[in-house]
């Protein structure tokens, strides 16, 4: 959840009265946010020891999807609504007086590399120190959260006194860009510039990448061909805005275009009530690359309905519709009874309030405003008794055979690098099996595992302080691709473990293999014998994790797979292909020299599933 900073003073005079820590914190509850610090002691005391100070700040907790309380203005102008000090707050769009909107041109080059846009205006605003920085930090908090480090989403604000419309979004090659940018005294080529924000290690070299590989980069100009902005990377020293700026134009590009509409319409509309008219904005005309044109931003209110009995069925409440409509009002939407059906409620959403989806965030509003502690308190009608899935509980069993067994479990992450999964183990990847992140933010978290072997190596490796013998276990999920199945992938569950000492210990696995085979009342059988009943065998195999020669599949063969005969000895079912659940043998030097482990390991894994259907006898009765 996002923690919000705002100076404790300037929100409490917002709020027209002062609250102690107790106090604010009880409305922040009541509101569904969270008071997570207030500084005033640690300012207090360093006052006291004669050093430099700032002012005392709330630090607020809210929820992830709730943009417009990302800052001062949108906290104080929710909670007075909330308080019913104010009503809900009305923003329309106001045209200059000539009637002839400030146009932007989006060219078809843009398509290339970030082919949305939009912008607004903020005219005659008036600025403190305060607020300008409330204001920059919003556009900060924006471009982390919903506009995912400005991979989705970029926005810059500029002072419209020093550039002139119209403007021009488009797209050019970077040795083709040049301007001064924010912070700098000379110009740059937009390739030079990169170069000089990876050396400098400046902050906005984490954001470089979003188009370095692109042939072209996204650049506003205006009409003199002046440079604004090079989306999502920096903005023009020239268009800068100050505490002196009087009308800000914002322009906004992004990838996503619903996103794009959300971003604009939170920085306008947040910063809306510090211009001459407050909560005023000037739309822009934006004209699109195919020649239509859209006036940016949309504020106009979203028209839904919600049900009054749906309402108190959720809560448990038995509230009229009058008086759940008040309730939303509370939280910044308008709702009225309808004249035809008593039960519904025809609600108007705000442009602030994107996390508004369905009839069950309505409901959860009016719960909020209601108070969730005031909420019944009832009994269940029904009582049931959990009981494990048949998975969970097998893999109980195992858990518990191979800690008695003097095994350590270990619980690694199911996410790793596509090395370790693949390479590493000497595997290659045919496509087949392994689900990959579309976006991984780091190259340790690629991939979701196939095998349990990754996780229980690294573990090894991390331990080497530990006194040998090491003898670790784990028994979880891999995944893998199944396009049989609507999510196109499905969760296997699988035991593994791996020895590591002076000495190979493959009879160590081997042993461990055999105890809990016979824990689930499975025997084992030789692989020439074809009409032995349940049971399981090995069968030497090269496989490149392991050492040639030290390795085995494990073969389980089930009840289905027996040969029956009837009465004259007339077999009634055929031999069918035996089940390989698993391998186990000693691995490969290169193997333990790509974990970085010295000492010779053994390792075992094996699926759980084959025995969910087939072995009863381990458990209760009633495990289905």
């Amino acid at each position: 959840m996002p923690t919000v900073s705002v100076d404790k003073a300037d929100l409490y005079e917002r709020l027209g009265r002062s609250y102690t820590t107790e106090e604010f914190d009880h409305l922040c509850f009541e509101f569904g946010i969270e008071l997570d610090e207030d500084t005033t002691e640690e300012v207090e005391e360093a006052i006291k020891k004669g050093l430099p100070a700032e002012r005392p700040q709330l630090k607020i907790e809210i929820p992830a999807n709730r943009y417009d309380l990302l800052c001062i203005e949108g906290i104080s102008r929710a909670l007075r609504i909330f308080l019913e000090k104010d009503p809900a707050t009305q923003y329309k769009l106001v045209p200059p007086a000539d009637g002839k909107l400030v146009t932007m041109q989006i060219t078809k080059e843009t398509g290339l590399i970030r082919p949305y846009a939009a912008a607004a205006i903020l005219r005659n605003v008036r600025f403190t120190p305060r607020s300008y920085a409330s204001f920059i930090d919003l556009q900060e908090k924006l471009h982390q959260n919903i506009c995912r480090r400005r991979s989705l989403v970029s926005m810059g604000t500029h002072d419209l006194d020093t550039i002139q419309a119209p403007f021009k979004y488009t797209a050019r090659p970077p040795r083709d860009i040049k301007f001064v940018p924010l912070g700098k005294s000379e110009s740059y080529d937009a390739e030079t510039l990169f170069s000089v924000y990876e050396a400098e290690k400046s902050h906005l070299a984490k954001y470089l990448h979003i188009v370095q590989d692109s042939p072209v980069y996204p650049v506003i100009y205006d009409k003199d061909g002046i440079l604004l902005s090079m989306p999502p990377i920096i903005n023009s020293e020239h268009s800068k805005i100050t505490l002196n700026t009087r009308n800000i134009f914002m322009e906004i590009t992004a990838t996503d275009e619903t996103k794009l509409n959300i971003v604009t319409n939170i920085l306008a509309t947040m910063f809306s009530e510090y211009a001459e008219e407050p909560f005023t904005i000037e739309p822009v005309r934006i004209i699109l690359a195919d020649g239509t044109e859209r006036v940016t931003p949309d504020i106009s209110v979203r028209k839904t309905t919600a049900r009054a009995s749906y309402i108190n069925s959720c809560t448990g409440t038995n509230l009229s519709a009058e008086e759940i409509s008040k309730l939303l009002c509370r939280m910044s939407l308008e709702a009225t009874v309808s004249k035809t059906d008593p039960d519904t409620l025809a609600v108007e959403i705000p442009t602030t309030r994107p996390d508004i989806l369905h009839e069950c965030d309505i409901m959860e509003d009016a719960a909020i405003a209601f108070g969730f502690n005031n909420l019944p308190k009832t009994f269940p009608a029904t009582s049931t008794v959990a009981q494990p899935l048949a998975v969970s509980k097998l893999s109980d069993l195992i858990r518990r055979e191979c800690a008695m067994a003097g095994w350590v479990e270990v619980l690694p992450l199911i996410l790793c690098s596509h090395e370790e999964n693949f390479a590493w183990l000497n595997r290659t990847d045919d496509g087949t099996q392994v689900v990959k992140l579309a976006n991984p933010k780091t190259l340790e978290y690629q991939v979701v595992r196939t095998t349990l072997l990754p996780g229980l190596l690294k573990t090894i490796r991390e331990n080497k302080v530990h006194p040998l013998p090491i003898r670790i276990f784990e028994t979880s999920d891999v995944v893998v691709k199944d396009k049989t199945v609507e999510r196109q992938a499905r969760n296997i569950r699988k035991a593994a473990a791996v020895w590591c000492n002076k000495t190979a210990g493959f009879e160590v696995v081997h042993g461990l293999l055999d105890r809990l085979m016979a824990m689930l009342e499975v025997p084992r059988i030789g692989n020439a014998d074809k009409n032995s009943t349940i049971g399981y065998y090995l069968k030497e195999v090269e496989d490149p994790t392991f050492f040639p020669g030290r390795a085995a599949n494990i073969y389980y063969r089930s009840p289905a797979s027996v040969t029956r005969t009837d009465s004259d000895g007339k077999p009634t079912s055929f031999v069918s292909e035996d089940l390989n659940i698993g391998i186990l043998g000693i691995l490969h030097p290169s193997v333990l020299q790509n974990f970085e482990i010295s000492y010779p390991c053994s390792a075992l894994e094996f699926t759980l599933e084959p025995f969910l259907t087939e072995i009863r006898s381990v458990w209760d009765d009633d495990v289905e």
